[in-house]
């Protein structure tokens, strides 16, 4: 049933910064630019809405993505939270910096609910290029959270429509910088309508096998979250990183770590050396996550594996997966 003449239909517009609102000292240039310079609203002023879509524009951050914070994560959350409860808003938009793009949309699924789409996009270019790329990401981003049924947080560049839980970034430069792996894409956008090629997303742990579940009003604004670390194990590896991080961690000074996510070879593989000082962590009560350096397939577990896996995540979305757990498992001022 097509919406009467009268209805508002909105879709509201974040923005976190990133290359998409980048600013370079000339048009020729695309890699040496500063990125978040241009506001949300300026960006969406060249952008039309579609037919009978009003579009709101909201400011949550200025910042290069590679130096995301749990703050921003928290603020974002938030703001998808607050704009979905709004009877009249249909869909949300984020434009984001591509270098840590798929972790906040991991993030962002594993804590809203599936029922509105929050749809995430950006830009290799800078605002300021001769051929930026951001506006046509910023549109088809619309034309996804516009689509009758959307729901569930997505990824959309270069045209192509990504679940948060497969995404990556696969490349440096080339506008079509993500994939989504074995799973494939979702869609694609083509001349402003969605073309799907299989099912939205659901939300949370259910969708990568992990506990990863927490409400979101288990996060406070000033949470300590807990703090989990990345190892990668590699020919001639040590132990000497994480024996490192263990007496580090011990300094009353310093925020102990909670939890390791060893970045591990093939199948989940471990060099002895990693895997003996792992041991040692554990016996201190880290908690240990296994993840594949391999950027397509999963960790198919074994019978007789020491360590639990995150399956088909990537090392940086298992760390966010078990950050939540921990926080989960030991709420905010029990830990």
């Amino acid at each position: 049933m097509k919406p009467k003449a009268f209805e508002v239909r909105r879709v509201v517009v974040l923005g976190t910064g990133g290359t998409i609102a980048g600013r370079a000292a000339s048009a020729g240039d695309n890699i040496g630019y500063v990125a978040g310079e241009v506001g949300v609203a300026d960006l969406l002023e060249s952008i039309g809405a579609p037919s009978g879509i009003t579009l709101v524009a909201e400011q949550i951050a200025q910042v290069d993505s590679k130096d995301m914070s749990f703050n921003v994560w928290h603020q974002l959350a938030r703001r998808c939270a607050h704009w979905s409860n709004v009877p009249d808003v249909i869909g949300i938009v984020i434009t984001h910096g591509t270098d840590t793009l798929e972790e906040t949309a991991f993030f962002l699924h594993s804590v809203l609910p599936a029922e509105k789409p929050v749809v995430l996009t950006c830009a290799m270019r800078p605002a300021t290029a001769l051929a930026p790329d951001g506006p046509q990401n910023v549109r088809d981003a619309i034309a996804v959270a516009v689509t009758a049924g959307a729901h569930g947080v997505t990824v959309v560049c270069a045209g192509t429509v990504h679940s948060a839980v497969d995404v990556q970034k696969v490349h440096t430069y080339r506008l079509d910088a993500f994939a989504s792996g074995d799973a494939g894409p979702l869609g694609y956008v083509e001349e402003g309508a969605l073309r799907r090629v299989r099912e939205w997303p659901t939300a949370g742990a259910a969708s990568v096998g992990l506990d990863a579940a927490i409400k979101l009003e288990g996060i406070s604004a000033d949470v300590e979250w807990p703090r989990v670390e990345i190892v990668m194990s590699h020919a001639g590896a040590t132990g000497a990183v994480i024996d490192a991080l263990m007496a580090h961690g011990a300094q009353d000074a310093v925020v102990p770590v909670r939890g390791l996510v060893l970045a591990a070879t093939g199948n989940g593989t471990l060099h002895h050396g990693i895997e003996a000082a792992a041991g040692r962590a554990r016996a201190s009560g880290i908690k240990i996550l296994r993840a594949t350096r391999c950027v397509n397939g999963r960790i198919l577990p074994r019978g007789d594996d020491a360590w639990p896996d995150a399956g088909g995540l990537s090392a940086v979305k298992a760390r966010i997966a078990l950050m939540l757990e921990l926080m989960r498992e030991s709420p905010p001022g029990e830990a």
